[in-house]
């Protein structure tokens, strides 16, 4: 399996997840829940990491995590680690506790930060733990609304400062805003990610690449950053398509719209746009495409055929 690629530089911002294996459980008890929370709150002091949202679920955790020394390895070395150490140790067991390496997104902040924040703290609500965020003890909710004494360890100011700053009129417009969130579809701001990657608009990859990629080398270990080299205009993939499907123009929209949300760079809204359909039309075009390459051997060709011919890195998902 290919190794995620791995961007690390000072004042990062990145969304983290790590499941346990075998989606097993990876916290019993509240003991162990506040044994991570210590270890969130070492690697603060010890690494000079910047937790600023964090929610613990069942058998995986989230957090946004900003690493002003640009040490993200060190940190989550320190945290996953150490936990892992001590749930063994714990429960007289050996072995693998989280599943592979874990996730991390490296995040535009000043785009996305307000809404992972929201998207982190309604997890809980999402999986039908409970019915409000507030209702959970385990997730950082609770101390951006006022409810409990904040940890030390805990930086809210950025978020807070989207919603008025650190005060009781932050705090309640931040509540509001997480408030309106349910009530809506919620859509995940994670499926915007980029090259299972980066999640930000296409100026901050392009930024990102120009900084801090430029003088690494793209091998085949890590296709991500072929895929940063070669990016085709949605014009180049819809005239690719038209040659190998002139005669089946809905299925050659189909493809065209697959391979752009997979390939171009461009978000949803963009390649909706461009093609006249909505967000949530150009994901459903790419699932039922990305169902037929799996059920029609033939149709797969003519789409390996298409990436080829645009030099696209066909192992990146």
């Amino acid at each position: 399996m290919a190794r995620p690629l791995r961007i690390a530089y000072p004042g990062a911002f990145y969304h983290i997840t790590s499941r346990g294996n075998e989606r097993k459980e990876i916290f019993k008890t509240n003991i162990d829940r506040e044994k991570f929370l210590t270890y969130l709150a070492s690697a603060t002091r010890r690494y000079g990491a910047v937790i600023h949202v964090w929610c613990l679920m069942t058998n995986h955790y989230h957090l946004l995590l900003e690493t002003p020394a640009g040490n993200l390895s060190e940190i989550m070395r320190h945290i996953n680690g150490a936990y892992t150490t001590y749930f063994n140790i714990k429960r007289e067991r050996s072995g693998h506790l989280l599943q592979g390496r874990y996730k991390a997104i490296l995040v535009d902040a000043d785009e996305y930060a307000q809404q992972l924040s929201c998207y982190i703290h309604l997890n809980p609500v999402r999986v039908g733990a409970v019915q409000r965020p507030e209702y959970y003890a385990w997730s950082s909710y609770r101390d951006y609304i006022g409810r409990r004494k904040v940890p030390e360890w805990l930086r809210r100011d950025f978020i807070l400062g989207y919603f008025g700053g650190m005060s009781a009129k932050g705090e309640r417009s931040y509540r509001k805003y997480v408030e309106k969130a349910m009530g809506q579809d919620g859509r995940s701001p994670l499926k915007e990610v980029l090259h299972s990657t980066f999640l930000g608009s296409e100026a901050f990859v392009q930024g990102v690449t120009k900084e801090h990629l430029e003088d690494k080398r793209a091998d085949r270990d890590v296709p991500a950053l072929r895929a940063l080299a070669v990016r085709p205009s949605i014009e180049a993939i819809e005239k690719e398509v038209g040659v190998l499907f002139a005669d089946e123009t809905r299925t050659g929209r189909q493809v065209s719209l697959y391979l752009c949300r997979k390939y171009s760079g461009r978000k949803l809204k963009e390649i909706g746009t461009y093609f006249g359909i909505s967000e949530s039309g150009v994901s459903q075009a790419g699932w039922r495409t990305e169902m037929k390459i799996a059920e029609d051997q033939k149709f797969g060709s003519k789409v390996e055929t298409i990436e080829g011919r645009l030099q696209l890195p066909m192992s990146i998902v």
